[in-house]
């Protein structure tokens, strides 16, 4: 047969090959909203959903709209960004309490690229150059298209790497690393936010050491400070702080916390509006809110050449942030997260929504953090908020004319609390690995210093040459010199309670680049015994046994061989080879002794050398 046509038949019988259920695997791995909407609890989940769904709608519209300003575009774009990517992502994305949206990183990224395109010092474009699209005028709509080109290029990047399977290289992302380029990309949100807390008229700075330049130009023209402004700032500030510690510190007491974000908006607009504080004090407001959804339109192709430095800033700090958080909520709730499909669903999230004149998105701590302190089940709580940003869009949008921009200011600052508070993670960087925490602070004074793209590519080359020194003085890396041993013995007090113990012992350092490889085979080492295990009539002829569960989930899956109540279950790790560790491999130790906690394992740590000594008591 000619070459050519065996190598049509057998890719025809590959494709023959492929069964039913293969291809309904895939469509399942693509579209997650296939597999939880079947099996969604109506009866149990939906109130919780319901109640989550409200408190969430509350702060995507007023982080919508505080984004939006900060993105430097008109503040209803902000809506729109907060409507249409959490559908997206709720369709694609796994993560079950990731709240999509607008986002304050990806905004201030994309900031530098409509400041540098579309100016708005020397402009021949007025608000009443009306474009005929939202009663907007022609400058507005220029720059929501710079905006929307990075977003619908951030997303092909990101869709791209999802093809590329490049999910599977996030081990590279550290939590240190993370740590710190969020934190100093929150620095620099909250200094763009000071001319409107002051008050003050200033042109856009950017660039290398604009975070200074920034606080230079404040302090040159300090007599330029609205009194009027920084006074209702503080206030804001204050009332914010307070009401948010006190729904904290009592949220087990009551069911539903105070929304101060929007009790604040209210007062401060009817306050706004009876003063006419934008007249008699100067005071600069929100002002006009378009009504309904803009019909869609391609974002303009000809200057996606000019943005790409802002669009792979947009895709990568975006995606690392949303993983970061899809990645805790699954570890919290006990699912599972692939990182490659992640890829996929903020991908898409960022180019749909592009061609309805919105900025870019991603996964914001704050309100994730939210759907977890109002009891979310599921993504149907995103889609609630999205009903009813809906509604705002529709009828509430004008009405919100009167909104100081100084209140907007404060309600982003106090939602960068929990990425400020990462500071204190300093302290136990310090007390695991030095060397993390030298990572942690060089790369926050590079973010300060440039960009958050750039400070993130310096921690992760940082972390790889740190490592590759410290490797060069390590046994090696190799996870197949693991050695298993597995017995069984009857204690001397009660002899009818069979003590089932296993030995792991570890021959290689522990950090970032195989700690999850780790926790993998560790995994796949018990399964194993669990899939293979035979019921025996004499116990004592038994080699095989159910130790571990899967950390997958949270249900076990070794039901086929029970334990009794009398047997306890016990894994040690035989540290005599663990050269090093870093932070990662020593949260992967804490991740495993936790998870075998809940499953009522003993977990013990054997002959651990040194400094190493600090992991054990971090166990216990």
């Amino acid at each position: 047969m000619p070459r050519g046509k065996r190598t049509r038949s057998t890719g025809w019988r590959k494709v023959r090959a492929l069964r039913l259920e293969d291809i309904r695997h895939w469509w399942m791995r693509r579209l997650p909203v296939l597999e939880w909407v079947p099996a969604y609890d109506w009866k149990e989940n939906l109130v919780p959903d319901a109640v989550s769904g409200m408190m969430l709608a509350i702060q995507q519209v007023t982080q919508g709209l505080a984004f939006a300003v900060l993105s430097s575009v008109h503040p209803v774009f902000g809506l729109y960004g907060s409507f249409f990517p959490v559908i997206i992502y709720a369709i694609f994305g796994m993560g079950r309490h990731v709240a999509t949206g607008t986002f304050a990183l990806t905004s201030l990224i994309s900031a530098n690229a409509v400041e540098r395109l579309v100016p708005s010092a020397g402009t021949n474009f007025t608000a009443n150059n009306n474009s005929g699209v939202l009663g907007l005028s022609e400058f507005e709509m220029q720059r929501i298209g710079v905006a929307a080109a990075v977003s619908f290029l951030g997303g092909i990047i990101q869709v791209a790497m999802f093809m590329l399977q490049l999910g599977s290289a996030t081990f590279l992302l550290t939590e240190p690393v993370i740590s710190a380029m969020t934190t100093g990309a929150a620095t620099h949100v909250v200094t763009s936010q000071v001319k409107y807390l002051l008050g003050m008229k200033m042109p856009y700075i950017s660039g290398p050491l604009g975070f200074f330049h920034i606080y230079a130009y404040i302090f040159e023209n300090i007599r330029s400070v609205q009194l009027e402004a920084l006074l209702l700032s503080l206030l804001s500030i204050v009332v914010l702080v307070l009401v948010k510690e006190l729904n904290e510190k009592f949220q087990r007491n009551i069911k539903i916390v105070l929304p101060i974000d929007l009790v604040l908006i209210i007062a401060t607009s009817a306050a706004c509006y009876y003063a006419d504080m934008e007249y008699v004090y100067g005071l600069e407001v929100v002002g006009h809110i378009p009504e309904g959804l803009p019909p869609p339109k391609l974002p303009p192709m000809n200057v996606l050449s000019e943005v790409v430095t802002e669009a792979f800033g947009v895709a990568l700090v975006g995606y690392v942030a949303s993983l970061a958080l899809a990645q805790g909520s699954a570890k919290k709730f006990k699912y599972t997260v692939d990182d490659n499909q992640e890829f996929l669903a903020h991908g898409l999230s960022n180019v749909i929504p592009s061609f309805f004149f919105c900025i870019p998105s991603a996964a914001a701590m704050g309100r994730t953090a939210l759907l977890y302190s109002t009891g979310a089940r599921t993504q149907v709580a995103c889609l609630i908020s999205s009903a009813l940003i809906l509604v705002v869009i529709y009828t509430i949008g004008p009405m919100l004319y009167w909104l100081p921009m100084c209140v907007l200011a404060s309600i982003i600052i106090v939602g960068l609390k929990g990425m400020l508070m990462q500071f204190r993670d300093l302290k136990k960087y310090w007390n695991v690995d030095k060397i993390d925490w030298s990572i942690w602070v060089s790369t926050y004074v590079f973010t300060i210093c440039f960009a958050a793209n750039v400070g993130l590519l310096y921690g992760v080359v940082c972390t790889i040459v740190t490592v590759i020194f410290r490797f060069s003085r390590a046994r090696t890396l190799n996870l197949k010199n693991m050695k298993e041993v597995e017995y069984k013995y009857k204690t001397e007090d009660n002899c009818q309670s069979l003590k089932q113990v296993k030995i792991v012992s570890v021959n290689n350092p522990l950090v970032f680049l195989n700690a999850r490889k780790f926790h993998a085979d560790l995994t796949k080492i018990i399964q194993k015994d669990s899939t293979s295990s035979q019921a025996c009539e004499d116990v004592n002829k038994c080699e095989q046994n159910t130790l571990l569960c899967s950390f997958s989930n949270g249900s076990c899956h070794g039901e086929s061989l029970q334990l009794s109540q009398s047997e306890r279950r016990v894994l040690i790790l035989d540290c005599s080879g663990l050269s090093l560790f870093d932070y990662t491999g020593a949260s992967m130790l804490l991740q495993i002794y936790m998870d075998c906690k809940n499953r009522h394992i003993d977990v013990l740590l054997a002959r651990c050398k040194g400094k190493y000594q600090l992991t054990a008591k971090i166990l216990t």
